[in-house]
C-alpha cells in the first residue's frame, strides 16, 4: 500500500477545496451577511494541512487498485468533514454531526436535509451548501485530475473507483482529457440552465443555485418549499428537461459532438431510461387526476417534474407526492431505487445494471429451457462479458444488505416502518426524499446522532458504488503487501 501517495493526493484534494471555498466566501463578502468568517476561518486552518500533506516525497507515484479505491473513499469522508466547517463556524448548524450529515448530502448530491428552515440562512452559506451538488456531481477526484492531472501513473483506477457505473473509462487516451471535456460538457449545460432560468423570471442567485443543484442532480434549493416556491410553470419545465438531460450518460453528449448522432440514439441503456420516464409519466398522470380535480396539464407537469426529479435523483418538488395514491408512490419509490444511466450524475443502482440484470434472468430461465443452447447477454449489439454480469449482481447484493443493515439500525429511532426504509433508500440512492417524516416537504432532523452517521455512509457508499466505502472495513488493505 502507498501510504505516501495516497496522503498528498488528500493534499491535492484539500489544496483544491479550500481553493473553492473562496468563491462561496466572495458571495458572502457581497451580500455582507456575516457568514464570511466561516469561510475564511475554514480556509486558513485547511491550507496548512494540505501544504504539509502535499510536500511529502513520494518515489514511487502508481495509483492501482487498492490505493484507488482507499484514496476514493478517504477523499469524500475528508472533504465532508472539512466542507461542514462554515456551517458550525457561522452557527448555521452548531452541531458538527448535523453539519456532516448535510454536507455528506451535498457532495454525494443526495439532497437530504435536516434544515427546518433554509430561507433565512445566509446567502454564502446557502451557496457552499448548492455548490456541494455541483462538485460532487461529475465527482471531486475527476474535477482535480481535469485541472492537476499530475497525480502519477495508473489514476485511471481512481477515474473507476469514483465514475457510477459497472465500466467506466476514458472516452479519449489521457485520464486528463477525458476528465477535461466532461466538465466542459457539464460546464456549458449548467451556463445553459442558468440563462434559461434567468429569462423565466429567476434572479441570478436563484438560478445559479437551481441550475447547482439540478447539474449535481442533488436536489438542494434555497427556498424552503423548493421548485414549488416559483410558481411558475417555464421554470418547472426547465428543471425537468435538464434534469433528465443530466441524468443521461456524458459520454453520449461526446459522441454528438463528436458527430456520432447515430450512436447517441442507439445506446440501448437510454432508450430504457427515457422510456423508463414515459411510462412512469403516463401511469402518474392518470392515476393522479383527480387528486387534481381532473386537470390533464397540472397533472403532466407535476407527473413529469417528479419523474425527472427521482429517476435522476435530484430530489426537487412541486408538490408533495406524499398525498398521491399508493400505485404512483410505488412507481417513485421504484424510480428511486432504478436511477439515472451510468456515467451521469444521477444515482441509484443505475438503469444499465437493471438492463443487465433482466437480460440475465431471461437468459437463465432459457437455459433452463433449452440446456444446450449458448446464449450471450448483449448490450448494443456487444457481448457483456460474465464478469461484468456477475459484478452487477454483486453490487445488487451488496445494495441489498448495506440498505436492510441500514434500516435495521435506525429502527431503534423508533419511527414508523416507511419513514425508515424509505430514509435509507432515498439515502442510498442519493435521491433526497422519501415518504412520510422524509417525504418532500420532511427532514431528516428528528434521527439520532447514530442514524445521521448511518446514513450519511448510506449516502457515500450509493455515490461512490458501494465498494471504496466497503474496502476501508477490509483488514487486507491496511496491510503493507497483497
Amino acid at each position: 500500500m502507498n501510504y505516501k501517495m495516497v496522503l498528498k493526493v488528500l493534499g491535492n484534494v484539500l489544496l483544491f477545496e479550500s481553493i473553492l471555498l473562496l468563491i462561496p466566501l466572495g458571495i458572502a463578502l457581497a451580500y455582507g451577511d456575516g457568514d464570511s468568517f466561516s469561510f475564511l476561518i475554514t480556509i486558513i486552518l485547511m491550507m496548512p494541512i494540505a501544504l504539509l500533506l502535499r510536500r511529502i516525497e513520494v518515489k514511487e507515484k502508481g495509483i492501482y487498485a487498492k490505493e484507488g479505491f482507499l484514496t476514493v473513499g478517504l477523499t469524500w469522508i475528508v472533504i465532508a468533514a472539512f466542507g461542514a466547517l462554515p456551517f458550525v463556524i457561522s452557527g448555521a448548524m452548531p452541531s458538527f454531526i448535523d453539519a456532516f450529515f448535510e454536507t455528506v448530502s451535498g457532495f454525494t448530491t443526495t439532497g437530504a436535509t435536516i434544515l427546518t428552515e433554509i430561507e433565512s440562512l445566509p446567502k454564502g452559506i446557502l451557496f457552499w451548501r448548492s455548490f456541494t451538488h455541483w462538485i460532487g456531481g461529475m465527482g471531486f477526484l475527476i474535477f482535480i485530475l481535469a485541472l492537476a492531472p499530475s497525480l502519477g501513473s495508473n489514476t485511471i483506477y481512481l477515474l473507476r473507483a469514483e465514475s457510477p457505473g459497472p465500466n467506466p473509462g476514458k472516452i479519449v487516451p489521457k485520464i486528463s482529457e477525458t476528465a477535461k471535456i466532461l466538465y466542459i460538457i457539464y460546464f456549458i449545460l449548467t451556463i445553459i440552465q442558468t440563462i434559461l432560468l434567468m429569462a423565466s423570471g429567476l434572479s441570478a442567485y436563484d438560478a445559479i443555485i437551481h441550475a447547482l443543484g439540478t447539474a449535481g442532480t442533488g436536489g438542494f434549493s434555497n427556498m424552503n418549499t423548493s421548485v414549488a416556491a416559483f410558481a411558475s410553470p417555464s421554470v418547472e419545465w426547465i428543471i425537468t428537461i435538464f434534469m433528465i438531460l443530466f441524468g443521461i450518460n456524458f459520454a453520449l453528449y461526446f459522441q454528438v459532438i463528436r458527430g456520432n448522432i447515430k450512436n447517441f440514439f442507439k445506446s440501448e441503456e437510454l432508450k430504457y431510461y427515457l422510456l423508463m420516464i414515459f411510462i412512469s409519466i403516463i401511469f402518474i398522470t392518470v392515476n393522479i387526476l383527480d387528486f387534481n380535480n381532473g386537470n390533464l396539464n397540472e397533472s403532466i407537469r407535476q407527473s413529469s417534474f417528479q419523474v425527472a426529479s427521482i429517476i435522476t435523483t435530484t430530489g426537487y418538488a412541486t408538490v408533495d407526492f406524499n398525498l398521491w395514491p399508493t400505485l404512483s408512490k410505488m412507481i417513485i419509490m421504484m424510480l428511486m431505487i432504478a436511477g439515472a444511466m451510468a456515467g451521469s450524475t444521477g444515482g441509484g443502482v443505475k438503469t444499465i445494471r437493471i438492463v443487465i440484470m433482466l437480460k440475465a434472468i431471461r437468459r437463465g430461465i432459457d437455459k433452463i429451457l433449452h440446456p444446450k443452447r449458448i446464449q450471450s447477454v448483449k448490450i448494443d449489439g456487444k457481448v457483456v462479458d460474465e464478469e461484468t454480469i456477475s459484478g452487477v449482481f454483486l453490487f445488487i447484493g451488496a445494495y441489498i444488505v448495506i440498505a436492510l443493515i441500514a434500516m435495521f439500525i435506525i429502527s431503534f429511532d423508533g419511527f414508523d416502518l416507511i419513514t425508515t426504509s424509505t430514509s435509507v433508500l432515498t439515502a442510498i440512492s442519493n435521491v433526497g426524499p422519501g415518504f412520510e417524516m422524509v417525504g418532500p416537504i420532511g427532514n431528516f432532523s428528528a434521527f439520532s446522532p447514530l442514524s445521521k452517521i448511518i446514513l450519511s455512509f448510506c449516502m457515500l457508499a450509493g455515490r461512490l458504488e458501494i465498494y471504496p466505502m466497503l474496502i476501508m472495513f477490509s483488514t487486507s488493505i491496511w496491510k503493507k503487501t497483497y
